[in-house]
């Protein structure tokens, strides 16, 4: 049980609600596109991501794949496990957090093919890299904004497909790269190029915390860690346990939530009220909502939903004016709602059609 020493509990993490949120959510639906955590230095970014990883049910995987494929399914095999359908053995692996260092150089990122070995051998040769190690895993990505551009473009091509394609000198090679993406920056060290910014599922940005008491309370939580892991791990056993359950749970319910055409109007109309560029954000936002219904254990999303989501979906996508610093305004969604409740209110007059429109995100 040695992991068990030094993981600080996600449940015992104070204040940050929209950070915790947010990886919760990327935790029940992967397909939701990562978070992008903004904040300063020590506000508890890492030490979520590790919660988050120990917070995650075991996954079977195939015994000895170097990408721990995912026996149950066929179609997201990597080439090898594909060769050896017949006679694979399983075995459980704890989630990990696989973290992608500031100097990583591309070949470090995606792997790297032996071209000399392809040439002489006729076979491909595969030295796996950290979007190897990655798959269905987390890859915690610290101070994004600080990597080559070029990279974090193969990072998100790779969290958008699923998938990490390598071509060298006309030998191309590919394997499965399914994971949870959490990046982190401080806004101080400059900014992400907006598009990689839409690329991030989620942002959130997080301060310090200026109220006191709080303040007391975090330390006093890190001081009891600190002097004694086992027992403080223990003491918040029941509430991370009770997270595991959800989320398990609310992965069980989140194909069958429906997203009305009301709700998606509403989203439609927020987004353009908030002139945000192109189709990303809207759909983000319908996934982001029904996984928000799942995670409370409902299976239609409702108005409360959307505005969770506009909250996560949004800041971070919204067109900048010149030196203005970016924030949500939730008074211009509330009036988006009404604006979009207004336009569907004569279909709400044919009694509950809306509740037939079954829009399921997958």
């Amino acid at each position: 049980m040695q992991h068990f020493e030094e993981i600080y509990p996600f449940s015992a993490i104070v204040g940050q609600e929209q950070m915790k949120k947010a990886l919760l959510l990327n935790a029940i639906n992967p397909k939701i596109g990562g978070v992008l955590i903004k904040g300063e230095k020590g506000t508890a970014k890492s030490t979520a991501a590790r919660a988050l990883a120990h917070l995650l049910p075991d996954r079977l995987v195939v015994d000895g794949c170097i990408f721990g494929c995912d026996p149950a399914d066929k179609n997201g095999f990597c080439l090898d496990c594909q060769k050896h359908a017949g006679e694979l053995t399983t075995k459980k692996a704890p989630m990990r957090v696989v973290e992608l260092p500031i100097s990583a150089t591309e070949d470090k990122v995606v792997g790297s093919l032996d071209i000399e070995h392809a040439l002489k051998q006729g076979e491909k040769k595969f030295e796996p890299g950290i979007l190897a190690q990655a798959h269905r895993n987390i890859l915690y990505v610290d101070e994004v904004n600080l990597l080559n551009d070029h990279i974090v473009d193969v990072l998100l091509d790779a969290a958008a497909m699923g998938m990490n394609f390598i071509e060298r000198e006309g030998v191309s090679y590919e394997h499965p790269a399914a994971f949870i993406l959490i990046g982190t920056m401080n806004p101080e060290e400059g900014e992400l190029r907006p598009q990689l910014l839409d690329r991030f599922g989620l942002c959130v940005e997080i301060v310090g915390i200026h109220d006191p008491q709080t303040r007391v309370e975090v330390i006093r939580r890190r001081q009891k860690y600190e002097d004694a892991p086992e027992e403080f791990i223990r003491s918040f056993e029941p509430q991370e346990q009770e997270l595991r359950d959800r989320i398990v749970r609310a992965r069980a319910l989140l194909p069958g939530v429906i997203v009305s055409d009301e709700m998606l109007l509403m989203i439609a109309q927020i987004c353009i009220d908030m002139a945000v560029d192109g189709h990303r954000a809207d759909i983000t936002m319908m996934k982001t909502a029904a996984t928000i219904a799942a995670y409370n254990g409902r299976t239609s999303v409702g108005v409360d939903d959307v505005k969770d989501a506009a909250g996560l979906v949004l800041s971070h996508r919204m067109r900048r004016k010149p030196f203005s610093e970016q924030q949500m305004d939730r008074q211009k969604v509330a009036q988006s709602i009404q604006k979009s409740q207004g336009q569907s209110a004569p279909a709400m007059a044919h009694e509950h059609t809306h509740t037939h429109t079954h829009n399921h995100q997958h």
